[in-house]
């Protein structure tokens, strides 16, 4: 069934490959991979719908005394912690089952911008730890049983915002964004910098690197080869440059700049599976884009903020599309004008759901709960919104 459907389309998209105009052709193109993304998907589908006509707010988690600027999830044997990053430069960990602050790190006297739970540490030596950038210009690993500071990264010479770690070699590898201009790849066993890639013309805000590339074979030793086995993979980030820059992880080259937003780039994320090469952005001019990687161009805006863009992310949900006749992935985003806004990916229509906060939204994360925390008001999907704001608190939905 699923050969038939890829055949016909692929049978459309040729006949319409004469009559379509440049623009029309790659909207085409856009909605003909994300059809085919829906019709190969064999996991559990999650209906926006049911998410957001029953949840409301859970829990409120309070100790922040200034804005959350992220919030980050792992599951530490078998139990689910979030930690967060603000601006009254303390990292906080919670854990979920409880709701309780369990450890809180205020070694140091600037704004934490991003903090993270480090794969690396965890797989290797069973340790919880987790890592944060800072207004110091440096990164730290924190020991959260101990409280302790494991190791540090200096090399920007400004502050650092978002870090993200490789979702190759278990964690090894960590990207950060400096408003020095540059964006540092680290190796996090020898706390070595790796490359510097440089391009940006003025701060960078956002990074984050591909997911597992359908196209690699994991059994191809090659894939293994060059500085640090990332074969394939690439960089992405964003500036107050208003750019969005693409970058080989190897080589540290540029391979693509993306121009079109009017303001400062605060979040860009990549998608998964077929999606990999559909970037997510959100910005101070107050829209979403979404732009493909392949043919360098913007295939969809998203108007309907009317503050700055915080935070984007592909979300978790579908949507029944009546006009296509099948689901449409859903990506949303949150703002300072207190709104976690939903969109359909294939439509640049008003969004399709609105959830209200009491302040700006700064960071959100979507978190699948496991068993013991699946609780009875949950039952339709299991997912649990987290959401920092500008006011301090951490707001929980489901």
């Amino acid at each position: 069934m699923i050969l038939t459907n890829l055949l016909s389309i692929m049978l459309c998209f040729f006949l319409c490959l004469f009559s379509f105009n440049h623009r029309q052709m790659l909207e085409y193109l856009f909605n003909t991979i994300i059809y085919c993304h829906c019709l190969t998907q064999t996991t559990t589908v999650f209906m926006i719908d049911t998410f957001c006509s029953s949840c409301n707010v859970l829990n409120t988690l309070t100790g922040h005394t200034n804005c959350v600027y992220s919030i980050d999830s792992f599951t530490f044997d078998g139990s689910q912690f979030i930690c967060s990053g603000s601006d009254d430069n303390t990292v906080r960990v919670w854990e979920i089952e409880t709701n309780e602050q369990i450890q809180l790190i205020n070694g140091h006297s600037n704004t934490v911008y991003y903090a993270k739970f480090s794969p690396y540490h965890y797989y290797n030596y069973r340790s919880n730890v987790v890592c944060f950038s800072s207004d110091a210009k440096d990164i730290y690993f924190w020991d959260i049983k101990d409280n302790t500071k494991l190791q540090s990264f200096n090399g920007h010479t400004n502050s650092i915002h978002e870090i993200i770690f490789s979702p190759f070699n278990g964690g090894k590898y960590l990207c950060s964004g400096s408003d020095d201009k540059t964006i540092c790849l680290w190796d996090v066993e020898t706390s070595k910098s790796l490359h510097v890639f440089n391009g940006h013309e003025d701060g960078v805000w956002c990074v984050d690197i591909s997911p597992l590339q359908s196209n690699n074979n994991n059994n191809d030793k090659s894939n293994s080869i060059g500085v640090i086995g990332g074969n394939g993979y690439t960089i992405c980030s964003g500036s107050y440059d208003k750019t969005i820059r693409i970058w080989d992880i190897e080589t540290a080259k540029q391979l693509n700049v993306f121009k079109g937003h009017n303001s400062h780039v605060k979040s860009v994320k990549y998608g998964s599976d077929e999606l990999v090469n559909i970037i997510l952005s959100g910005s101070f001019d107050t829209s979403v884009r979404l732009w493909d990687i392949r043919s360098g161009q913007q295939v969809q805006i998203f108007n309907g903020h009317i503050r700055s863009i915080s935070a984007v992310e592909y979300s978790p949900f579908v949507t029944d599309n009546i006009e296509v006749g099948g689901n449409s992935n859903v990506v949303c985003s949150g703002s300072w004008d207190q709104t976690i806004r939903f969109w359909d990916i294939r439509f640049n229509k008003n969004e399709l759901y609105a959830l209200n906060g009491e302040s700006g939204i700064m960071c959100f994360k979507f978190l699948q709960l496991n068993k013991n925390n699946y609780k009875s008001e949950n039952r339709d999907c299991g997912i649990n919104l987290y959401y920092g704001s500008s006011n301090g608190s951490i707001d929980v939905w489901g």
